[in-house]
């Protein structure tokens, strides 16, 4: 789990900075960058909370 936390630190880093670089250089390819990183991460955050949930719900006996 701290290694989730842990790439959720770093994502908001890198698409801040993005924004930042955007900003200051007037470059559309760091907000282009950005939003890519965003909608990535928002994708592998939702299959991981579909685990989680599944994992909830459905009971494996073993």
């Amino acid at each position: 789990m701290w290694l989730l936390r842990l790439l959720a630190v770093l994502t908001a880093i890198t698409i801040a900075a993005g924004v930042v670089l955007s900003l200051f250089t007037r470059d559309p390819r760091y907000l282009q960058f950005s939003w890519r990183v965003f909608r990535y991460s928002l994708i592998v955050a939702l299959l991981v909370f579909a685990l989680l949930i599944l994992e909830r719900v459905a009971v494996i006996p073993v």
